[in-house]
């Protein structure tokens, strides 16, 4: 089998803000779904030919 493109044996990796602390996953994760979030919202509705 292929190994994984990143060593999951290694300690994980994190940011602090004063007293919040979170991994670079958790906050890759976040900012994925704020930008679905945002793209949800901003983009339009498919339209159909037309009510009847």
């Amino acid at each position: 089998m292929l190994g994984a493109p990143i060593d999951l044996n290694g300690t994980g990796h994190y940011v602090h803000w004063g007293v919040v602390q979170v991994s670079v996953a958790n906050l890759v994760v976040v900012g994925v779904m704020l930008v679905v979030f945002v793209a949800a919202v901003l983009l339009p509705f498919p339209r159909g030919r037309g009510r009847r």
